[in-house]
């Protein structure tokens, strides 16, 4: 599996790189493209002469349309990573999966898909119990709240079709019963915790994960592309890999 990567001088970028060069998931690096340059890496899409399998694009919000674009001419499956798109943004990611194949998630863990699922089964047994999510990253993390945060969020939706999202609380804004609340902190080194919290009144549910090493996100962004390799069209999202 020859691989693209989008954002090649960013931490999730080198720590993709890292992993192919020790031949994970059989894949090895095509190319490696990012705004910044550096050493071996080209700073345009245009600039890429080497066959490749795939795109995984772990750029910057902005910068990830570029990927859409060379996927899209050349038929090539793409991995975003990337989180933090606007609206924009989004619509012109899930375009491209009307076209070519295209895996598109808050979050590239595993263990985040087993936490929707958790949350989903949990609330099927509390249905009228308030739901808060807390997550925590990094102080360089640049959106809030993070795109893991309101992934578990929508999971919560699908089972609470009436529920709202509520992101960060300030002044009189007393919490209504379908809101799910997210707070957000940044701090220190911090790779990621995300707390869903449940509770009845009378009792309370707190499901947990936490990221020890950037590594999981660069593991499950792999597998992603090694699943797409030969998919037709369509959204892919981490809930269709662990359940394949």
């Amino acid at each position: 599996m020859r691989v693209i990567i989008n954002g090649a001088a960013g931490a999730m970028g080198r720590e993709l790189h890292k992993l192919l060069d020790l031949g994970e998931q059989n894949g090895c690096v095509a190319a490696l493209v990012d705004v910044q340059g550096g050493e071996g890496i080209d700073t345009d899409f245009s600039q890429i002469d080497a066959p490749a399998d795939v795109v995984i694009d772990f750029s910057f919000h902005t910068a990830t349309g570029n990927a859409v674009a060379y996927a899209l001419a050349h038929k090539l499956p793409l991995v975003v990573g990337t989180t933090g798109h606007t609206p924009l943004e989004q619509e012109e990611i899930l375009n491209a999966a009307k076209e070519i194949p295209v895996f598109y998630t808050g979050n590239m863990s595993l263990g985040i898909a087993v936490l929707c699922k958790l949350t989903q089964d949990a609330l099927r047994f509390f249905p009228q119990a308030d739901v808060e999510i807390l997550e925590v990253h990094h102080n360089r993390k640049a959106d809030a709240p993070s795109g893991t945060a309101l992934m578990l969020a929508k999971a919560v939706q699908a089972v609470r079709p009436n529920a709202t999202i509520h992101c960060g609380r300030s002044g009189q804004c007393k919490r209504t019963k379908e809101e799910i609340g997210i707070s957000s902190l940044r701090l220190g080194n911090v790779v990621g915790i995300h707390e869903v919290h449940i509770s009845t009144g009378t009792q309370s549910l707190t499901l947990k994960h936490e990221a020890h090493d950037r590594s999981l996100f660069a593991q499950g962004a792999l597998q992603a592309a090694s699943f797409l390799l030969g998919k037709a069209p369509g959204r892919y999202d981490m809930e269709q890999l662990v359940s394949q």
